[in-house]
């Protein structure tokens, strides 16, 4: 009988509508091999058509995803709880049932206003920050340093 040994990681940001969606878009296109990826908000809404299209861009379809409560994953076990939002370091709630507890504040896109053209251009920027945080921090160079 085959064990599973991928490790599972939750992202928590406010709506689950962005941040939270690309970082379990990135990860399961990215390295689904090794990680079982999970995204949550603490006031769920629904996902950002911004967050669709900038990731469709890079061949990444989150379309099918939907919007996700905090509490809907209350008592599962997770190697990594990821908090990708201001202050989510403060306000998310606990999961005593995560192993390790990591937290990078990315811009909030409820936040962008502007022209369509700039708004595309802010959540760009905010997708490539994330897929660049993701690589460093689940990529080839975390495993290296987990003597994987």
């Amino acid at each position: 009988m085959k064990v599973d040994k991928k490790e599972s990681i939750l992202f928590i940001c406010t709506h689950n509508s962005a941040r939270s969606q690309m970082a379990e878009g990135f990860l399961r296109a990215l390295y689904s091999a090794r990680y079982k990826a999970y995204s949550a908000g603490i006031e769920p809404t629904r996902v950002n058509p911004y967050a669709i299209k900038v990731m469709a861009e890079i061949d990444i379809d989150i379309s099918r995803h939907l919007s996700k409560s905090v509490e809907e994953f209350r008592g599962m076990k997770f190697d990594y709880v990821a908090t990708v939002y201001d202050y989510g370091k403060e306000t998310c709630p606990f999961f005593p049932s995560g192993k390790r507890y990591l937290h990078k504040g990315f811009d909030k896109p409820s936040d962008f206003i502007g022209r369509e053209d700039e708004k595309m251009a802010l959540f760009r920027r905010m997708r490539d920050e994330i897929r660049g945080w993701v690589e460093k921090t689940f990529g080839e160079e975390h495993k290296k340093a987990k003597g994987a």
